[in-house]
């Protein structure tokens, strides 16, 4: 069965949200982070179980979808402007959920085991690199990409998910270092994260 204009602009609207994901990311929210999105980034820094009100997101969703299919109407007519503006959006609700997932809970794929342990390397150990988080394409293009075999975690900073006993094979990604709250008065008081702030990265 044939994929159809219509389809392939939905896919390149996905596959377009991972460079708009990385550029965000990068220079939006660390190079010049002095707009919502960056306000809201460096929170989600020192907050790691802070994230933006679903209500601003939902705005975000809806305008990009009118002004991408307003723009793209006169070139490419109003179905595939659609399609191509509806796929970056739906990708961009995939990235918003699998993101959180990153922070409350454990891997379960080797994609997950990756994503979890090259964002939480952006998040404690260097936020100049690892933008990318649904993919790594885009800090290997610009440079960015720093390739992490184990991430030093403060406990106080930890995941719950990295906070409980186990011997699944992604424990070796992770080192934690210091004290820190119990697993269920990080999960209680910080969304999934520990207490206190032995680090806090800008």
């Amino acid at each position: 069965m044939a994929i159809g204009a219509g389809g392939l602009a939905f896919g390149l609207g996905c596959v377009s949200w991972t460079g708009i994901e990385y550029t965000f990311h990068r220079f939006l929210g660390h190079v010049w982070p002095d707009n919502v999105f960056g306000r809201h980034h460096m929170r989600h820094h020192r907050e790691a179980g802070y994230f933006a009100p679903a209500s601003e997101k939902a705005r975000v969703a809806a305008l990009t979808i009118t002004a991408i299919t307003a723009a793209g109407w006169p070139v490419v007519g109003p179905g595939l402007a659609f399609a191509y503006s509806a796929g970056i959006v739906a990708a961009y609700l995939g990235y918003e959920w699998f993101h959180r997932q990153i922070h409350v809970s454990p891997p379960r794929t080797a994609w997950g085991r990756w994503a979890r342990r090259n964002h939480l390397a952006h998040h404690h150990r260097d936020p100049r690199v690892n933008h990318g988080v649904t993919v790594g394409l885009w800090d290997r293009v610009f440079g960015t990409r720093d390739p992490v075999d184990v991430v030093r975690i403060p406990r106080s900073k930890a995941p719950v998910w990295l906070l409980t006993e186990g011997s699944e094979p992604w424990r070796a990604d992770y080192t934690l270092v210091g004290r820190g709250a119990s697993p269920r008065a990080a999960a209680a008081e910080h969304g999934g994260y520990g207490a206190g702030d032995e680090r806090e990265i800008a």
